[in-house]
């Protein structure tokens, strides 16, 4: 069985090409015509079947974090085309395949009133220009280009790596990567958990009972006594009842009518997630301040979550709430333990390097022990996994990367994110349209809705 924590390693610790030119080069507004969708796409001058040097391949996402083996098994093809050639258009069929820049630049416009500049030696460049099953953006060439045009297999090789990655809970054998062997707390925080003693959070009794009782049948009034028990859970459980999220008519009084009017399933994801809250806490003043920071972020990506499974109508937005929440529960341990062990906590540089590499199989350790279902266990692993393609419709983990990539857009940490008309869950969105921004459009206009859903847990 191959290493998973060391394959983990490797992506997150992954360097994109440098490059002094900016992601969002010439980006600037223009309306979007009726005609763009229905563009016809030219031919290339010049289609080439030799296969790429592997050097060359490991140059990209996420082919860089495959074996030479199974990037030599690729089938792939570079395309030339002229400067003003239409090469390819918003909404046509893609099959899946991945495609990249390999030489010029490209003009591409997503849904939305905006455009953006692309070339080779940008900093995005490494990143794919599509790798959904629908085309995400019409690209004409500003100057003559190479596309790289690689099979579908990539990304179904890319999954299957990532699950085998998320399905294995070793707690021996862990090889620390080069890049940070020198960290003192990513060292001393993997032997604690090599030997299997790591502190881990848990939940309040009342959402534990709750979720044992509903693997048998309940009724509601069964659900509302147990829920009684922790009075300031039954509290916030009729607060959020009577929220606007619901549309009530009439207010309801006490946990029975909350619960009724919830439904059992929304009960016990919403019980779940207020209990969730307490596990953000520590006593250490600088710590403190990441607790609450990670704590506000995990809210907000979870109302996002809640937002879109609405819009979408495929997903259960309580189910995508919860798994907001638990998205980045992983660093939570890792914050205990630099409170527990102030001697292996020198500094926080270490602390924030270890972070990118823990934080997925934690999470899932974490998850796995408080006995999550196995789908929201993957929540940690896949939430920023930009190019997991989950299937042909949407699911709970399509939601997650959507509004954590949302999320990320217009702070300073987006230089290195892919557009999101770029990914696979983004073709399966109903509404696909972009603010000029580039983020989801149908999270823009929801902004009431994504403040009332952020104050229900906080």
């Amino acid at each position: 069985m191959p290493n998973w924590f060391f394959h983990l390693i490797g992506r997150f610790t992954s360097k994109p090409s440098e490059s002094k030119n900016d992601p969002q080069e010439h980006v600037e507004n223009r309306p979007v015509t009726a005609a763009d969708p229905i563009l016809a796409c030219d031919k290339p001058f010049k289609t080439s079947r030799i296969k790429q040097p592997v050097e060359i391949l490991k140059q990209f996402v996420p082919i860089r974090n495959l074996n030479d083996a199974a990037i030599e098994l690729l089938q792939q093809r570079t395309n030339c085309y002229r400067a003003g050639a239409t090469i390819f258009v918003r909404g046509q069929g893609n099959n899946g395949k991945v495609l990249y820049l390999h030489k010029g630049t490209l003009e591409l416009t997503p849904d939305c009133e905006s455009i953006y500049q692309m070339s080779a030696d940008s900093p995005l460049s490494h990143l794919p220009i599509n790798s959904g099953k629908v085309i995400g953006a019409t690209a004409i060439a500003k100057t003559d280009v190479e596309i790289i045009e690689v099979s579908a297999e990539l990304i179904k090789l890319w999954t299957e790596q990532s699950k085998a990655d998320a399905t294995h809970l070793e707690l021996i054998d862990i090889d620390l990567p080069k890049q940070i062997e020198d960290n003192v707390f990513f060292a001393d925080f993997s032997r604690i958990y090599r030997e299997n003693k790591l502190t881990l959070p848990s939940l309040p009794a009342v959402a534990l009972k709750l979720k044992q009782a509903m693997e048998f049948e309940i009724d509601i009034r069964e659900a509302a006594k147990i829920i009684q028990i922790d009075p300031p859970i039954a509290t916030k459980l009729v607060q959020i009842a009577n929220s606007p999220l619901y549309s009530p008519i009439s207010p309801v009084t006490n946990c029975q009518e909350a619960v009724t009017r919830l439904g059992l399933n929304a009960t016990r994801q919403l019980v779940m997630g207020i209990g969730l809250k307490q596990m953000f806490r520590c006593q250490n003043e600088h710590l403190l301040a990441a607790m609450q920071s990670l704590w506000k972020n995990s809210l907000y990506i979870s109302s996002l979550s809640f937002i879109l499974a609405q819009e979408s109508g495929r997903v259960n937005p309580e189910d995508a709430l919860l798994a907001g929440l638990i998205s980045d529960i992983g660093i939570i341990p890792l914050l205990h333990f630099a409170e527990q062990h102030p001697e292996h906590y020198k500094n926080r540089s270490e602390l924030n390097e270890a972070i990118p590499v823990l934080r997925a199989p934690i999470g899932k350790l974490v998850l796995h022990t408080l006995g999550f279902s196995e789908e929201l266990q993957q929540i940690p692993q896949h939430a920023e996994d930009w190019y997991y393609d989950s299937g042909d419709n949407l699911t709970l983990i399509d939601i997650i990367i959507l509004a954590k990539l949302h999320s990320y857009i217009g702070i300073q940490h987006d230089k290195e994110l892919p557009y999101i008309n770029s990914i696979p869950a983004y073709t399966k969105l109903n509404n696909g349209k972009l603010t000029p921004d580039f983020s989801l459009h149908i999270l823009h206009k929801a902004r009431q809705r994504i403040d009332a859903a952020m104050q229900i847990l906080s």
